[in-house]
């Protein structure tokens, strides 16, 4: 089975804000403020693949409960990406209580972007999507499938931490993230590589941005 890997952005990053949490612990404020800009794309990210056009209200909450309880984190920059895609995730199921609205589950031959064709590569056919686009697809997974390639691709988080956010034993994430991108796959016309190709490209195309 193949390996969902680390976006090379995201690990990038983390040194910075690892140093700027620490900071932010000792009440500077600009350091809060660089740490926001770091994790807030991949977060927001995860939340439109949860609970859709609604994740930057959800994502608000989640900063206000991430800031109240910021002096009770302890470790580095990747513990703070889980620590808060958990608040986040948290955030998100209780939204989707409050208004009774399921995540959508199990996508149809319907739901496919018209992009396959003979001469699509990986590369071509993710990068012809857009992160609102590759979000919808992403919503249109099992919800299992959905959560671990948000977690995997978009906020970055290894195979341990995203286990760890969703209280599932690592090698069900990884499961479940490679079926999804399997499914992701075949929706876009891919057929027979692996999906490693596709977990690089889906990283930029859900946007890697900072």
């Amino acid at each position: 089975m193949g390996q969902v890997r680390q976006p090379r952005r995201v690990q990038e990053y983390d040194g910075e804000l690892g140093a700027a949490v620490a900071r932010a612990q000792d009440g500077d404020e600009a350091a809060f403020a660089v740490a926001y800009r770091i994790v807030q794309p991949g977060l927001l990210g995860f939340l439109r693949g949860v609970v859709g056009d609604e994740a930057e209200d959800v994502a608000s909450d989640a900063w206000l409960e991430i800031a109240r309880d910021l002096g009770r984190f302890k470790g580095d920059g990747a513990g703070f990406r889980g620590w808060t895609a958990t608040i986040a995730r948290h955030r998100a199921l209780d939204h989707l209580r409050r208004r009774r609205v399921r995540p959508q589950a199990g996508g149809t031959d319907q739901d496919v972007l018209d992009l396959a064709g003979p001469h699509n590569t990986h590369e071509q056919a993710l990068e012809s999507l857009s992160t609102e686009r590759a979000l919808e697809l992403i919503r249109g997974l099992p919800r299992d499938q959905a959560e671990a390639v948000l977690l995997r691709v978009v906020v970055g988080l290894d195979g341990p931490a995203a286990a760890r956010v969703l209280g599932k034993r690592p090698g069900a994430v990884r499961t479940a993230a490679h079926r999804g991108l399997k499914r992701l796959g075949r929706q876009l016309g891919i057929g027979g590589e692996a999906e490693e190709g596709v977990t690089d490209v889906a990283s930029r195309a859900l946007g890697e941005s900072t």
